[in-house]
C-alpha cells in the first residue's frame, strides 16, 4: 500500500474518529456548561491588531485557553483540563467547551473560540478535540490576532488545511495499530485473531484498509486471522442485541479455538462485554478500538472512578488489580496513557515554553518531544513514538504528528 493511499485513508479515519466512539449528539443535563466560569465574557476586551512576527516581553499574567467537550462528548479530555487548572492555576489556565452537538453548531463553536481569543491575555489556545470549525475558528482569530499559538489534538479537518492554520497539531496513528495490536497478541501468546466487525464498519475505507494491514500483519507472524460478523449496533437489534451477540459469541469462540485467542471489536459499544467475556474465558486481548485505561475497561471489571476521575495511575493499578485476580495479566492491555489527555497536556506544556521564550520557532519538534516526554514521565506511560503525516501528494507535513504510545505490561508493578 503505497503512502498516497495510506494518507487518503488517514484522511478520512480523522472526521469518523471524532464521532465514532462517542455518544449522541443530545446534551447531557449533568455535563458542565458550554463555558466554564474563567471564560471572559464576549466583547468583554477589544484586543489590538499586532503585526505578525511583532515580539513583545510576555507578561507574568499570561493566559493558555483550553477549549474541549463536554463530559458527555469527552470526559478523558475535559479531566485533563481540569488537571491543569489545578497544577497551574485558573489564572493562568482558563478552559470553555463546545456544543455537544459541535457537528451541527459549528457557528458556535467559533464563537467559544472567538470568546476565549477576546482576553488579551490569552496567548495560546489548545483544541481537543480539534472539531469541524477549528480551521474556521483560526482564521477568524488570526484577523485581528496573527500571533496567537494554536495546538490541536484530535484534528476532524483535512491534515493539510490544519497544517496551515494551526501552529501544531496531533492525532493518534490510527493504521499504525494495524501492525502494533497484533504484535502485541503475538507477544501474548496469540495463535488467531478475531476481528468483530459488521458491514457498515467495513464500508469504511479506513476500517477496510485497517483491517487489510492486520490481515498482512497476522501472516507474516503466523497468526490465523478470521473476520467475525456482529451485528450492527445501528440496526434493529440495537446496541444491546450486539452486545448479547458478544456475551454468546466469545465463550463459543474460545470453547471452539482454546484461549490462545485474540479478539478486537471495530466498535466502541462492544469493547464492554468483549473485555468482560475475554477475562472470563482467559483469551488474549491487546487493545480497544481506541486505546485508553479508561475505554470500557472501568465498566467491565466493575472499577468504581468516583472521586479519582482523572486518575490515570488509580486506574492502571485498579485495572491490574482485577487483571491480577483473574490470573489474566500478562494477556489484557491497553495504552498507558489516554491519547487525549496526551495531547492536551503536552500542547499546555509546550504552550507554556512557547510563551516564556524558551524556544521561538511555533513549531519546535524538540519542544514537543520534551512536552510530550514530560507529559508520558508523570504517567509512566513509556516511550511515544511520534512521526509525521504525509499527504495524498507525498508531502511531509512538518508541524502535524501522529502519535503512537506503549502497551502496559500488567504483569510488572503500577508505581
Amino acid at each position: 500500500m503505497t503512502k498516497k493511499i495510506l494518507a487518503i485513508l488517514l484522511a478520512m479515519l480523522m472526521i469518523l474518529s471524532v464521532v465514532a466512539c462517542r455518544g449522541g449528539s443530545e446534551t447531557d443535563p449533568t455535563s458542565p456548561p458550554a463555558t466554564d466560569p474563567g471564560a471572559s465574557e464576549p466583547g468583554a476586551s477589544e484586543p489590538e491588531v499586532t503585526e505578525p512576527g511583532a515580539s513583545e516581553p510576555v507578561a507574568d499574567d499570561y493566559k493558555i485557553a483550553i477549549y474541549t467537550g463536554t463530559v458527555s462528548q469527552g470526559e478523558e479530555e475535559y479531566q485533563a483540563a481540569q488537571k491543569m487548572i489545578a497544577k497551574y492555576g485558573a489564572d493562568k489556565i482558563v478552559h470553555a467547551t463546545y456544543p455537544d452537538n459541535f457537528s451541527s453548531e459549528v457557528e458556535q463553536v467559533i464563537q467559544g473560540v472567538l470568546q476565549l481569543a477576546s482576553d488579551p491575555a490569552v496567548k495560546a489556545i489548545v483544541f481537543v478535540q480539534a472539531v469541524p470549525g477549528t480551521a474556521a475558528a483560526i482564521d477568524k482569530v488570526r484577523e485581528t490576532n496573527p500571533d496567537m499559538l494554536f495546538i490541536t489534538g484530535v484534528v476532524a479537518e483535512d491534515p493539510a488545511v490544519i497544517a496551515e492554520k494551526a501552529d501544531v497539531s496531533m492525532l493518534v496513528d490510527e493504521l499504525s495499530m494495524g501492525v502494533t495490536i497484533h504484535t502485541e497478541a503475538a507477544r501474548m501468546g496469540a495463535t488467531r485473531l478475531l476481528h468483530y466487525s459488521f458491514p457498515r464498519h467495513l464500508g469504511y475505507t479506513t476500517i477496510s484498509a485497517r483491517r487489510q494491514i492486520m490481515i498482512e500483519t497476522c501472516k507474516d507472524l503466523g497468526i490465523e486471522f478470521m473476520d467475525v460478523e456482529a451485528p450492527d449496533p445501528t440496526g434493529d437489534s440495537g446496541m444491546s442485541g450486539a452486545q448479547q451477540f458478544i456475551v454468546e459469541d466469545v465463550p463459543k469462540k474460545l470453547a471452539e479455538y482454546g484461549p490462545d485467542t485474540a479478539f478486537f471489536s471495530t466498535n466502541c459499544g462492544l469493547q464492554e462485554p468483549l473485555i468482560r467475556e475475554v477475562l472470563k474465558g482467559g483469551g488474549i486481548y491487546p487493545q480497544q478500538c481506541c486505546p485508553s485505561p479508561y475505554h470500557a475497561y472501568p465498566a467491565a471489571l466493575n472499577i468504581d472512578v468516583t472521586g479519582h476521575e482523572g486518575d490515570v495511575k488509580f486506574m492502571l493499578s485498579a485495572i491490574q488489580d482485577k487483571l491480577l485476580e483473574a490470573e489474566q495479566e500478562e494477556r489484557m492491555s491497553t495504552w498507558g496513557v489516554p491519547a487525549n489527555m496526551l495531547m492536551l497536556e503536552a500542547g499546555v506544556e509546550y504552550s507554556i515554553e512557547f510563551i516564556e521564550g524558551v524556544f521561538t520557532e511555533r513549531n519546535n519538534r524538540a519542544a514537543l518531544e520534551r512536552a510530550i516526554a514530560k507529559v508520558s514521565e508523570d504517567y509512566q506511560a513509556g516511550e511515544i513514538t511520534l512521526s509525521n503525516y504525509i499527504t495524498e501528494d507525498d508531502t511531509e507535513l512538518d508541524n502535524f504528528y501522529l502519535i503512537l504510545a506503549p502497551f502496559v505490561d500488567f504483569s510488572q508493578p503500577i508505581e
